[in-house]
Formats: C-alpha cells, structure tokens, sequence
C-alpha cells in the first residue's frame, strides 16, 4: 500500500494559487469549500475553521492529492529557514521539460535539473512558489535496490514525496517509528544540497545529513538534518503553519497507533478522506501529521 494520501499549502490568494498549479502542473480542482470548524481543531488551529479550501488532483488522476487553505501571509517566513514540512516532491517525465515550463512562470527556479551522486535513480529540480512553497519536481529513471518509485502517468504527475527539516534528525525518525509506525529506509546520508546551502549561506561543498522513512518497498518521506541557524516556524496564532503545512498519510493498521492526538479520531468525508476515521499527531519539532484509516 502507497501511504502518501495530500500535502496541504498555505496560500495568500487561494484563486491565483489554484490558477499557477492548473496552469504550470498541470492540476485539476476537484473540490472548493471552507475549511470546517472541528477538522481546524483536529489540526489545533481553530482560526483556520471557515477559510476558503480546495483540493487539486494531478492530471493522471491518481487519488493523492494538493489541498490549499488560504491564510494570512506571516511576516518574516522564509523558505527552509524553519523546522518542520518544508517541500513536496512531485514525479514528471522529463525534468528537462519541466524546467522549460518554470522558466516562464511564477515559480522560481532555485534548483536546476542536477544527477545526485550516489542516487543516480532520481534527475530533481527544485522551485519556489509565491507563497514561498518548496516543490521538486523528479524524474525517476529506475527503482532503488530496496525500494520502489512511482513513475509518472503524466508530463507533470503526482505527489511521491514529503520533505521535513528537523532540528535533532535521530530523535526525529525515533518518532515517527515510535508514533507513526513507520521504518528507517536510508539513514546518515550525506549529500551536497545546494538549496539548503544558498538557504543559509553556507559552502556549496558542505554535506548535509538526509533520511528517508519507508513502508515495506514505499519509500515517502525524507527528512533533513536542519542547520543550527534554523527556527521553528512562525506563525499566526491558531492558525496553519505558512508553506507546507500538514503532511496526510494513510495507515493499514490505524488502531496501532496509540497518538497523542490532538482531538479524538473520527471519520471524515471528502477527496481525502473517503469517510474513513482521521486524526492529527504533532511531532518534536510542530510538524502536523495527519493520519487517515488505511
């Protein structure tokens, strides 16, 4: 089972947002609503009850799926300059052609189309939008020896990964295998990240620290070793954290999980949710992990 069900941005203007990912990804909007009083409070954030929502699905029409909930700007955030959800990571078919289509649009190129070494499966470039969201688009040339990637189904297709800064990386995935009852895919990775060095200017040289977690061959979320000179996320108060705010995973075995969670589990309906139970765990760091019966 592919755990990864959305990944939720805060956006300034909801319509000009839904316009730059229909437009530049390819999106289709599927559901446009307000934001419901106790789905805010499962989240802890109970100023964002009544805010404009709406849900976009790629364009292969897999069901994982972009939600963005318009909010306030804050003053002060920056792009991975604070711990917690901090990119999605979405696959294409040509990176190349995925650059070209940045290069004329409101989405910044802040990394170009680069080969990892040592991970020679993955061609990533990376994007900065105007609230300020970190998007990877990737192509995925192969599968990893222990792993399985998605291929896309479309020039510009789904979410396959969640990125998390983290400010202590080991006590970081010791929770999520302790709360979200995850595993340890590829740990202690060290690789040059240009993005997280022009962040904090820093040498272009210096290793970084990189995790990712798994499910079985489903490997979804990597998590990042954060510099010394990172915070926590500012934000308005009771609201959603600014950029990529909640990261939305199914889970096969949901009575295992045991929280702490901010309200009661309980089914929800919609896109997402499919009318299974839903609940919000936060981690060390105020990262909002969501979790959805499998």
């Amino acid at each position: 089972m592919k755990l990864l069900r959305a990944a939720t941005l805060t956006v300034s203007n909801l319509s000009a947002a839904i316009a730059n990912y229909t437009e530049y990804f390819d999106y289709k909007l599927i559901e446009r609503s307000k934001v419901p009083a106790d789905l805010a409070a499962s989240w802890g954030t109970p100023a964002t009850a009544g805010r404009d929502m709406a849900i976009l699905e790629p364009a292969s029409g897999a069901d994982i799926y972009i939600r963005m909930i318009e909010q306030p700007h804050v003053e002060g955030f920056k792009a991975l300059r604070s711990y917690g959800w901090n990119a999605i990571e979405i696959c294409v078919q040509d990176v190349m052609y995925a650059n070209a289509r940045m290069e004329n649009s409101p989405f910044e190129i802040i990394g170009p189309p680069r080969e990892i070494d040592g991970l020679p499966a993955i061609h990533p470039m990376q994007v900065k939008g105007p609230d300020e969201e970190i998007v990877y688009l990737t192509q995925i040339k192969d599968d990893l020896p222990a792993f399985d990637l998605p291929r896309a189904g479309a020039l510009i297709d789904k979410l396959f990964i969640l990125v998390m800064g983290c400010s202590d990386l080991p006590a970081s995935l010791k929770w999520m295998e302790t709360h979200v009852g995850l595993q340890i895919g590829r740990e202690n990775m060290e690789i040059v990240y240009t993005m997280l060095a022009k962040a904090y200017g820093t040498s272009m040289d210096e290793l970084h620290t990189i995790a990712t977690m798994i499910h079985g061959r489903d490997v979804f979320l990597e998590l990042d070793q954060y510099p010394d000179a990172a915070t926590p996320r500012p934000t308005h108060q009771d609201m959603l954290p600014p950029g990529c705010a909640i990261g939305t995973l199914w889970h096969p075995d949901f009575d295992s999980l045991k929280g702490p969670w901010i309200t009661e589990p309980q089914p929800r309906s919609g896109p997402i949710y499919k009318k299974k139970r839903v609940a919000t765990l936060r981690d060390l760091d105020g990262a909002l992990i969501e979790i959805v019966e499998g």
